[in-house]
């Protein structure tokens, strides 16, 4: 198939993704509390190596020129995250208005340079002070929630128009309160399932105080989703892939729509009824004005009778021999173009955009110059498998890259790459990659 930007049409959006903890440093500048991940990065062990995101990409005070080089790129719109405990250092009550200035700042010049603002409400940094008071295990974290949304419209809704209330609400609360990989560390199904029923209130909770304070504003919320498939036409390898997609890709958008919780393939799930009370059922839908879909691989599931719960695991990209991407995650491009196919049989899905894709590879720095190839396949594979969806159908409207820079990849730290820019984080020198290079000449104006 021959790839052109014209193919999918005047109105397809194109940008790139970053996230606040990920790329702002500064993480004690300028009156900012601690958020989870500030707190969590200290702890021995927890992330590669024990990097940290106290200085990441150091955006919070090169964004002049970060934002430039975004323009020079062609990029017409880019999704960043804001940091809760940057403009409300202790989640509640006082505001910090150098954190306010500083986003604001950051807008106008984004406009300025004819970038238009996607700003993402959560993306997993919570501030630590609310940790301290039981976190998104407290059900009161709906209402701390809505008084920092309804903050972010009174400031910044003036001129951004475009707003993803949660990133990915399965990683959050199974990684940070499930298996304690993430921030905040807690482990345990209770913790779990009552993060995922008071991040699903909260995800509807906040478009509906933005549509409250906005009403011409473009209301989303992204999920992270992976393509499942059995292991083999084993009934067992069925039943666990079932599951699995259950939790992978199913839990959060349902509720959502009104279908309630996916709860018939999985019996451990009913036990998220404790925590639902009245007219909860009826909070948790809401109808957005898009889904983000955040797609990077499939997952290969086989019957597991020792893992609790599910009976299921992963078979690992490893395992299969497959090529890998430095995640450990098989290259499938294929991958988004069934996941567009899945979300878009739901009956009453509004239209999708895909907030994030792509691939983390070991770059080389040579004479300057940062040639990867394999990421430059993998966007120019997946974009191919998202116009062959928009062909068949699929109402897809955008497509945003993660990431603009190499960044912090969380309990990773900074091996992985996956930016369209290199950045030497001793210098913080930043270099286009090839990738960078091709991407820009696509999407630029004819």
């Amino acid at each position: 198939m021959h790839l052109t930007k014209e193919a999918f049409g005047n109105t397809f959006v194109w940008g790139v993704s970053t996230a606040a903890y990920q790329i702002e440093g500064a993480h004690e500048h300028d009156g900012k509390g601690l958020s989870i991940w500030d707190v969590f990065v200290q702890k021995k062990n927890k992330i590669f190596q024990n990097h940290t995101g106290d200085i990441a990409c150091d955006f919070y005070n090169r964004y002049i020129e970060d934002l430039r080089l975004m323009h020079r790129m062609h990029i017409r719109h880019y999704r960043f995250s804001i940091s809760w405990s940057r403009i409300m250092p202790l989640g509640t009550g006082t505001i910090n208005q150098e954190g306010v200035d500083f986003y604001n700042r950051l807008i106008d010049l984004a406009l300025e340079l004819g970038i238009q603002p996607w700003l993402t409400l959560y993306h997993w940094d919570l501030p630590h002070a609310l940790e301290l008071r039981g976190g998104w295990v407290n059900r009161a974290v709906k209402d701390w929630f809505g008084d920092y949304v309804g903050l972010c419209v009174k400031y910044f809704g003036d001129r951004v128009k475009h707003w993803m209330v949660l990133n990915e609400p399965t990683v959050f609360s199974a990684a940070g309160y499930f298996f304690g990989v993430h921030a905040p560390g807690k482990k345990g199904l209770d913790n779990f399932l009552a993060v995922a029923h008071h991040a699903a209130l909260s995800q509807a909770h906040g478009a509906r105080i933005i549509k409250s304070l906005q009403q011409d504003s473009m209301v989303g919320t992204t999920f992270s989703c992976s393509h499942v498939e059995p292991f083999s036409n084993r009934e067992r390898d069925i039943i666990a892939a079932r599951k699995a997609d259950v939790l992978l890709n199913r839990l959060f958008i349902e509720p959502l729509l009104g279908m309630g919780y996916p709860t018939s393939e999985i019996k451990v799930l009913r036990r998220i009824e404790k925590h639902i009370k009245q007219h909860d059922e009826a909070d948790l839908k809401f109808d957005m004005d898009f889904i983000g879909l955040q797609n990077y691989t499939r997952e290969i599931i086989r019957y597991a009778l020792f893992v609790p719960f599910l009976q299921a695991k992963i078979v690992s990209a490893k395992e299969r021999k497959v090529a890998m991407t430095a995640m450990n995650w098989e290259v499938y491009p294929e991958s988004i173009y069934h996941i567009l196919q899945k979300y878009s049989a739901y009956s009453n899905i509004p239209p999708l955009i895909i907030t994030e894709n792509g691939a983390a590879f070991t770059d080389q720095v040579v004479d300057g110059k940062v040639d990867d190839v394999q990421r430059r396949q993998y966007l120019q594979d997946a974009l191919r498998q998202v116009l062959r969806a928009k062909q068949e159908g699929v109402d897809v409207r955008g497509y945003f890259v993660w990431t603009f820079l190499d960044n912090f990849e969380w309990a990773e730290g900074y091996y992985p790459r996956f930016g369209l820019v290199h950045v030497d984080f001793e210098t913080q020198k930043r270099i286009v990659k090839s990738s960078g290079q091709w991407y820009a000449n696509f999407i630029a104006p004819a």
